[in-house]
């Protein structure tokens, strides 16, 4: 029986070892606003992200046709985002009821997680906001 037994283990353990490898956090997918009034993709564009808006509240809808904005949905809200660390990445983030492009900085502190920054003056007075993964 002793002799059944530990082949028997040590396949157990391997088998364990290999069936679920560690998950990596990362950006892409379909991620919401904290208000729940858009949904973005994430996707590679290159060797760059990008995401573009996919769903959208009349009234993100409406803040955005104010803003001159009238067509929402295909609005590439984030652009040109390269990585700058572990889960770190910089690029331009589209405001569109603001109809204004910001300096950005995304960081990922969790998997279904992402915070996303705007900021007006090279880095200075940021906006974040953390976004969920749908």
């Amino acid at each position: 029986m002793r002799a059944f037994a530990l082949p028997f283990l040590l396949i157990c353990a391997a088998t364990a070892a290999y069936a679920a490898p560690p998950t990596v956090a990362t950006p892409i997918g379909t991620w919401q606003n904290p208000k729940r009034t858009i949904a973005v993709r994430v996707e590679q564009c290159g060797g760059e992200l990008c995401g573009k808006i996919v769903s959208a509240t009349p009234e993100a809808l409406a803040d955005a046709r104010d803003a001159g904005v009238t067509n929402l949905i295909g609005t590439e809200l984030l652009r040109d985002y390269r990585p700058t660390g572990q889960g770190h990445w910089s690029g331009t983030v589209y405001v569109p009821d603001m109809g204004r492009s910001f300096s950005s900085h995304i960081v990922q502190p969790a998997p279904n997680t992402l915070r996303i920054s705007g900021c007006l003056i090279a880095g200075f007075l940021c906006k974040s906001q953390d976004w969920t993964r749908l």
